[in-house]
């Protein structure tokens, strides 16, 4: 690219005004692309003659020229000609999408920690283990194991501005390969996660007549054993060899199950079900192909629909012959339950999937935040939202279950065999039946669990669109609507066999294997990475520089020792006491365990793969491998938290500063101009100047990169000193 003008940068950043403005008028602009703080930023360089450079210096590969100007050096320091980097900012766009407000990511991160685990796990769970004694536990493993690794993940996420798969450049770069893990297993979830909307979606298409389908016995699909008991029919006794009519029509006509006789033969795909998945998908596509301000705004209708629903059925429930009977059996307190450990196994176990740290959501969400957000009281806020509306939820189960067993005139614990989709699809899709108004009330339902569904497959689809995004800008960010319809066809591919008529065992398959096991590990070497490879210390600064205060002693303790307790007795606890699946009548047999095994360490396997390549791929001696693979990479962020992450206090800040970089002085001058605010930043023979920008802070890779070659240089030269000769 040829310039029609030259023109020299001065001294005087009034000059380098005058010169910027003559510049912009004859020359070409500087192209920059990309995402905010991470992102490439494009640059067409100009050729250079001798004659341009000022200084009386003579041209060499050293200087190098940007937009607006010939570079040269007059501002060099120590011998020989100083080098000159000119960037600009020509565009006033945010490199990176950010939310619109703060509710939009309020709402995604309680719509993403939200879901059907707290509708139909947690009331389950804590009846099972003691009702009300069961909250001891559950809040102690909260406060010292979830809550402290949601608040970690937010702050990594918000801080470092990427996806779950770049961000560890700027952390520990050897375990770069948790990022790839959690694709996978993020990918693995939504083979089976939306399934269980399309069954719901299913019910609420059948729900649009007078009669629910699963009331009468009088149906193709139904067998003799079904029993149609109503709260008007107490004649008809209730055998223990009886189906009800919302049993036979979830497992017979829904699921098919019985057209298949296990997972060694699963058997053709529902076309109903394949045609409500393609439509779950369809919606999911076009909420989350534009980014976070498209799916920033669904989450408003997603998130808060099913609060109002929960909120209608609690209301109603507890105005139903029975309702206290349940609601007493979900809390009445069995303390010596707390004595086993079964108990502290699954309150553990609850709380990390409820919160859902090690998925990659966290980062990706958190990612896209100003970086002064206060992410702790986030941490706090959206956490405690989502223990209480576990809570709120086993009062709108149990009230129901009362009302069933009052209706059956059997017991609660009789009434609530059934756990996981059972739960929703049989039990309490049967109360809904008979109750007035049930085609309402079934309605609002089913549109409940597809709400509360769809949130977290925005969030957990986004966190691998923003990971992949982040690694691969050059090829994908101007691509994103592509690469996502990409994703969510894949996804859906993987789906087919959770489909068809043996669909619910692989169903049941990946919950347990997939998806448990292996999250759990991935987050323990997460946090070991973060708390003991880069460093408590370390973390915290950052927390400082970005929220205004270092974490307290509590937040240290538990992410240095009790976090990764916290996660080896859940770990152990799965090794030690491997779960016996059984679903309906079917019990898996041995050889699916070896299969489920294997499709956990698949995503796993990821990890040390990738540490093997680091190692082979990485010049040096074996010492200096090691050493580089656990040394955070030199980024963008050293600079950008020193001089542009600080919207609030940059008017204020002296005209010239110095900072360490990397171990190295920088001098950093601060002005204002007709191009905005601009930094020239100066380190020893390397002056990168200016930097300007209008609003947002722009990409510093390239000022980065070059002067992170200068003190390179720099450290070689002194070697090369040093050696004898």
């Amino acid at each position: 690219m040829e310039m029609n003008q030259s023109v020299l940068m001065n001294r005087d950043f009034q000059k380098e005004t005058d010169s910027g403005e003559e510049s912009k008028k004859n020359s070409r602009p500087l192209v920059a692309s990309g995402m905010a703080d991470g992102a490439l930023l494009n640059q067409e360089r100009m050729n250079s003659s001798p004659e341009q450079i000022p200084n009386d210096c003579p041209a060499s590969t050293n200087q190098t020229t940007g937009v607006g100007g010939t570079s040269g050096g007059d501002r060099g320091h120590g011998g020989g000609c100083p080098r000159t980097l000119v960037v600009q900012q020509t565009s006033l766009e945010q490199p990176r999408e950010t939310w619109d407000k703060k509710l939009d990511f309020l709402l995604s991160v309680i719509g993403y920690a939200v879901d059907l685990g707290n509708v139909w796990r947690f009331p389950y769970i804590c009846y099972q283990n003691g009702g009300g004694a069961f909250l001891l536990p559950y809040l102690l493993m909260a406060v010292f194991g979830g809550v402290p690794l949601f608040y970690m993940e937010l702050a990594l996420g918000q801080f470092h501005r990427s996806g779950c798969i770049s961000v560890w450049r700027h952390i520990c770069p050897i375990f770069k390969g948790i990022g790839f893990a959690i694709c996978v297993i993020a990918l693995y979830i939504a083979f089976y996660y939306n399934t269980i909307m399309a069954w719901a979606l299913y019910y609420f298409l059948s729900s649009f007549r007078p009669t629910l389908p699963w009331v009468t016995c009088t149906n193709s699909w139904n067998t003799p054993s079904c029993t149609q008991y109503t709260a008007t029919d107490l004649n008809r006794s209730w055998a223990s060899n009886s189906t009800s009519p919302s049993e036979e029509f979830f497992i017979r006509h829904v699921l098919q199950v019985h057209r298949s006789p296990g997972l060694h033969h699963l058997g053709a795909v529902s076309w109903q079900l394949a045609l409500c998945l393609l439509f779950i998908f369809t919606v999911v596509y076009f909420s989350i192909w534009k980014g976070v301000r498209t799916s920033g705004k669904v989450v408003w209708v997603t998130a808060t629909f099913p609060y109002l629903v929960l909120l209608v059925l609690l209301v109603r429930g507890a105005t139903l012959p029975g309702a206290w009977k349940g609601v007493s059996f979900y809390l009445k307190p069995d303390w010596q339950k707390l004595l086993t450990t079964t108990v502290w196994i699954d309150a553990a176990a609850q709380i990390f999937f409820s919160l859902g740290p090690g998925f990659g959501v966290l980062l990706a969400l958190s990612s896209y935040n100003p970086f002064h957000n206060n992410c702790y009281r986030d941490a706090l806020v959206t956490s405690s939202v989502n223990c209480l509306t576990s809570f709120l939820s086993g009062f709108v189960i149990f009230s129901v279950l009362g009302y069933m067993a009052e209706m059956r005139q059997q017991g609660v614990e009789a009434v609530a065999r059934n756990a996981g989709p059972s739960l929703l699809f049989i039990i309490y899709a049967e109360a809904i039946a008979n109750m007035p108004a049930s085609t309402f009330f079934a309605l609002i339902f089913f549109l409940m669990i597809i709400m509360l569904g769809l949130d977290s497959t925005f969030a957990g689809l986004e966190g691998v669109i923003t990971a992949v995004l982040d690694e691969f800008p050059h090829v994908l960010v101007k691509r994103r609507e592509w690469f996502v319809l990409g994703l969510v066809c894949v996804c859906y591919l993987g789906a087919l066999s959770t489909l068809s008529y043996g669909g619910a065992y692989v169903v049941k398959l990946f919950e347990e294997y997939a998806t448990g096991p292996a999250v759990i590990t991935v987050v323990l070497l997460e946090v070991i990475a973060v708390s003991w490879f880069y460093g408590m210390p370390r973390f915290c600064n950052d927390l400082h520089m970005m929220l205004g205060f270092s974490p307290g002693w509590f937040w240290r303790v538990c992410w240095v020792a009790i976090c990764p307790t916290f996660l080896m007795f859940i770990i152990g606890s799965f090794l030690a006491f491997p779960p016996e699946i059984k679903m309906f009548n079917y019990l898996y047999p041995p050889w699916t365990t070896v299969i489920g095994y294997c499709i956990g360490v698949s995503s796993l396997i990821c990890v040390p793969l990738y540490m093997v390549y680091y190692l082979l791929s990485t010049p040096g001696t074996l010492k200096q491998r090691l050493l580089k693979s656990i040394t955070p990479e030199p980024g963008d962020s050293s600079l950008i938290l020193e001089l542009f992450r600080q919207e609030i206090t940059f008017p204020l800040l002296p005209p010239t500063k110095e900072i360490i970089f990397q171990g190295h002085p920088v001098s950093v001058s601060w002005s204002l101009n007709g191009f905005g605010h601009c930094a020239a930043v100066a380190y020893s023979k390397c002056y990168l100047q200016p930097l300007c920008f209008v609003g947002a802070a722009p990409s510093l890779q390239l000022v980065v990169a070059e002067l992170w070659h200068c003190m390179e240089a720099d450290s070689g030269e002194e070697e090369r000193r040093s050696q004898p000769r």
